[in-house]
């Protein structure tokens, strides 16, 4: 059924950091018609385990593409760049230090007066962070330089990713309370 050099084939898009959301969608839902293994629910074991198989390559594709941290990293990984995060540590020690002042922000949100409020204004902050990672790395992938400077970006934005998740898991929890 498919078989694409790439996701940005499989989802007919152009090779580009920023893509189209609305298209990436609409190129998904009109793939998984195609491929869904509900549609094969007669067929031969063969053609169920296939359907499968491309429902999950489909949507491993789809939802690489759609997160611009994963997405950054699937472009390097194209490009021949791994990624190693495990070995590799960022060397950026004023980020490291807004990311200490971050968590400890965070941490001091149950003890505000108004935390819901503080919380919000903790994450419009983190957002806007993430926001500037993005399009340094849209501004990177348009204009291709040292890998490094990629890989930096990537690694700020997990540790926003991150810290974001956290905020935003505390802000359940506190409106739970309410």
């Amino acid at each position: 059924m498919f078989n694409p050099a790439c996701y940005f084939d499989l989802f007919q898009l152009p090779m580009h950091f920023h893509l189209d959301q609305n298209a990436l969608a609409k190129q998904y839902h009109a793939l998984q018609k195609i491929a869904h293994p509900d549609r094969y629910a007669g067929s031969s074991a063969t053609d169920q385990r296939l359907a499968l198989q491309q429902s999950i390559q489909i949507n491993q594709a789809y939802n690489t593409l759609r997160d611009p941290l994963q997405r950054a990293v699937y472009m390097l990984e194209l490009r021949g760049i791994a990624m190693d995060t495990e070995s590799t540590t960022l060397q950026d020690t004023a980020f490291l230090m807004q990311q200490i002042e971050l968590r400890e922000a965070l941490a001091a949100i149950p003890q505000q007066t108004e935390p819901l409020d503080a919380l919000d204004d903790l994450l419009t902050g983190i957002h806007e962070q993430i926001k500037t990672q993005i399009h340094a790395l849209a501004a990177w992938f348009a204009e291709p330089a040292d890998s490094n400077i990629a890989c930096a970006h990537i690694q700020k934005l997990q540790f926003l990713n991150k810290v974001q998740h956290e905020a935003e898991a505390m802000e359940a929890e506190l409106a739970n309370i309410d």
